[in-house]
């Protein structure tokens, strides 16, 4: 392409369209890049039942406010792909679709992205892809049966697309306990391999948690302040889109639930005898939150309910006795495994030496790359607990844009 823009932004998602608000509004000359259709993503790698778990009040764009009857009701992946199609025009936000980057260099100071439909230069460069769409799962999953159908969380679509017979679940986070629950309802033979991960009530003294965790300033704790020993941070806390969704609700409903997945021996699949410190992490990390809460409408003042008791903690775990650390997937008529084992971004057409960690990962600062004019979007804990979710991106692309724009006055 001739001339130089200002600014290109790779990612037609949430983070992408919020960061094209701002350079819209400022006047800053760019072109959104995306490699299918806006909200690729969310087209692709949900399952059909799939609801955010963000409200509906608190999962509008910059410039937006919710004006329907249901603001703590949680969108279907559809109504949200609809809405940032629908934000896109409203804004007339330059994307580019069917624009996969194929890759990235620099010179002359200016940032050269190679796509399909020829080259763009630009002086700004805000890569808003996130880093949560590549599936991980161990290493060692090359050696389970190859009769066992395989398949990650993002592939998963409905119970009727499985195979007959019973599923394995491995990982109990976000994806893993909505989707253990959506086979349940299906009437499907669950097994869920359990992992430690914390769980928030859907709800909690008249009020949605989120929106809760929003005003308290609890999602606003920077990054270094949850990072783990090392240097990782800790998996987000489960919190159902409609409802609370834990382990002990997961067993109610015939869920059978096992310790971390170990791998096969012997033609079995071996699992660890982690549940009940899975189990009591969960419940810990689920009155730790409702404290905070507390002691925050204690110190402002609030005038809200007094707390009342979620079945979802209250029915008592369904725990298979003995525990169960083997399984003959065959005899057990296993069919399928779905690994929701975590995600990684896939940055690997940046071709620019120290931009990226030995991970592969994004090296950054509050979303500020090492590079002058490099900017991250939508990294999940980018900067805060809140970076990485849709109401985030309000302040994190007012704030990247801004940094862009005193960086475009001082050159």
């Amino acid at each position: 392409m001739s001339g130089i823009l200002d600014a290109a932004v790779i990612g037609a998602g949430y983070a992408g369209l919020g960061v094209s608000y701002f350079l819209q509004r400022h006047g800053v000359t760019h072109e959104v890049l995306e490699r299918s259709r806006i909200g690729e993503t969310w087209r692709t790698q949900r399952w059909d039942s799939f609801q955010l778990n963000t409200p509906n009040a608190r999962s509008m764009l910059p410039g937006d406010s919710y004006d329907g009857s249901d603001p703590w009701g949680a969108f279907t992946q559809h109504e949200f792909v609809a809405y940032l199609e629908d934000y896109a025009k409203r804004n007339r936000l330059p994307v580019s679709t069917d624009t996969p980057v194929k890759e990235l260099t620099r010179e002359n100071g200016a940032y050269r992205l190679t796509t399909a439909r020829g080259t763009f230069r630009a002086r700004n460069l805000i890569i808003a892809i996130g880093d949560l769409n590549c599936p991980v799962r161990p290493p060692w999953s090359a050696n389970l049966p190859s009769a066992l159908r395989q398949i990650d969380c993002s592939a998963y679509r409905n119970a009727a697309e499985l195979d007959d017979g019973g599923v394995l679940v491995v990982g109990s986070g976000q994806s893993g306990v909505q989707i253990a629950e959506d086979l349940a309802w299906a009437g499907r033979s669950v097994f869920l391999a359990t992992s430690r991960t914390g769980r928030l009530v859907r709800r909690y003294r008249g009020g949605d948690t989120f929106n809760w965790l929003t005003i308290s300033g609890f999602l606003d704790v920077r990054r270094k302040e949850v990072m783990l020993p090392s240097g990782k941070v800790p998996p987000r806390a489960v919190l159902g889109a409609t409802h609370t969704i834990s382990l002990q609700s997961l067993s109610a409903q015939g869920v059978v639930l096992l310790g971390r997945f170990r791998g096969v021996e012997n033609g079995h699949l071996m699992f660890g005898d982690e549940l009940d410190e899975h189990l009591r992490f969960a419940d810990e990390a689920s009155a730790n939150v409702k404290r905070f809460l507390d002691q925050y409408i204690e110190r402002t003042g609030l005038d809200a309910p007094v707390a009342e008791d979620d079945p979802a903690e209250t029915v008592e775990p369904r725990r298979p006795s003995p525990p169960i650390r083997s399984i003959d997937w065959a005899a057990s008529n296993i069919t399928s495994v779905i690994w929701c084992t975590g995600f990684v971004g896939d940055f690997r057409w940046i071709q620019l030496p120290g931009v990226l960690d030995e991970a592969g990962q994004p090296i950054h600062e509050d979303g500020l790359g090492v590079l002058p004019g490099l900017y991250f979007a939508g990294l999940d804990f980018g900067s805060t607990r809140k970076s990485g979710t849709i109401p985030a991106i309000a302040d994190e692309a007012a704030r990247l844009v801004d940094h862009l724009i005193k960086r475009r006055v001082d050159l």
